[in-house]
């Protein structure tokens, strides 16, 4: 297994501590860790099945994929067998862990994003390939290449990628017999481009070989703490996963399955959701602008991509100075040293506080 990276997180505690020192207390913009209820209708459907002295299935219960798959259809307009839904810990883990799962290793190479989620850098080098980020697929070489991931919206960027682009990457996979994996964890979060799956037939032509789609309800639904996603795709390779984390013990708690199943089911609260993250990016977009910063891509997702001309670490100190944390850039590669990441998951308060300090 190659080195892992430093976890990045730790570099901004200096950073962190100076804007807690601000006499309004800290708003912390660095992380988009929800902040918001988890919905009534989750929480009901974890009591209930609190009562669970028996082990979960790996596969998760019919009825949660049945929810996953209605909630493919109903919301993404995308097709597939609720036989080909396996639930996962979370997204992350499933992240880090899939070139490992898929049996790539030594010699290999994962590619992804020049500007991306560090975890896909990281689940390459835990497998022992070589993790290779790149927007372009062309000049990649004679090296094998098992897996490329995709992400759209992206993190940290909220780029959406185009349905043009995301046929062309299918294609080049499918000439070569690369799985292609894509991140959708904020696909229901489109502002200005409305996200697509690379599972939808304008993308794939109605076949999901060698494909699979990841998904989250953190960021949906407020259930980052209830570590509840779930992949699907091509039903071969959701199998083979299937049989692996069976073998290593990767199940959702069976209460956390319930509370999952209710929550793909249940569209009003997601929708409730969409509309306090949309307010918050109203009220802080025009504030940054205002004060200096120019926002790009940040088409969808919980994120602003900002730059005002200096070193991303200098704008994490000119911020924090005035309480407000955010993420540098070069978290997500070397191509983020200008740029930083803004969430806007923080309470409506917070959010008021942080514009009031940019003017």
């Amino acid at each position: 297994m190659a080195a892992l990276p430093d976890f990045p997180w730790d570099r901004l505690a200096p950073y962190k501590a100076t804007a807690e020192a601000h006499p309004g207390g800290i708003v912390d913009l660095s992380v988009g860790t929800p902040v918001d209820p988890v919905p009534a209708v989750v929480r009901e459907a974890l009591a209930a099945a609190s009562d669970s002295p028996g082990y979960p299935q790996t596969y998760g219960t019919p009825e949660l994929r049945e929810a996953a798959a209605g909630w493919m259809q109903r919301r993404l307009g995308v097709h597939v067998d609720p036989a080909a839904v396996l639930p996962t810990i979370g997204s992350k883990e499933l992240v880090a862990w899939l070139p490992t799962l898929l049996g790539v290793g030594p010699g290999d190479r994962v590619v992804f994003p020049e500007l991306a989620y560090p975890t896909y850098d990281v689940g390459a080098r835990l497998a022992g390939a070589e993790p290779y980020a790149a927007d372009g697929l062309l000049g990649l070489g004679p090296e094998r290449v098992p897996l490329v991931w995709v992400n759209s919206p992206s993190n940290p960027t909220g780029r959406v990628l185009p349905v043009e682009h995301l046929r062309k990457v299918v294609s080049w996979a499918r000439e070569r017999g690369t799985i292609v994996a894509s991140d959708e964890c904020y696909i229901e979060l489109g502002w200005e481009e409305q996200p697509i799956s690379i599972l939808h037939p304008d993308v794939c032509g109605g076949s999901h070989e060698g494909l699979l789609a990841v998904h989250s309800l953190s960021k949906r639904s407020n259930l980052a703490g209830y570590r509840a996603g779930f992949v699907t795709g091509d039903p071969k390779l959701v199998r083979q996963l299937l049989e692996i984390r069976k073998h290593a013990g990767m199940m959702m708690p069976a209460p956390v399955q319930a509370a999952m199943t209710a929550a793909l089911g249940d569209d009003e609260h997601a929708e409730e959701q969409r509309a306090r993250y949309a307010a918050r990016r109203r009220a802080l977009r025009p504030a940054l602008e205002r004060a200096g910063w120019r926002i790009e891509h940040s088409e969808a997702g919980l994120y602003l991509w900002a730059a005002n001309g200096s070193d991303c670490w200098e704008q994490v100190r000119i911020l924090a100075e005035n309480g407000i944390l955010v993420a540098p850039g070069d978290f997500y590669g070397v191509a983020g040293r200008a740029h930083i990441r803004i969430a806007v998951t923080a309470t409506d308060e917070r959010i008021d506080a942080a514009v009031s300090r940019l003017q």
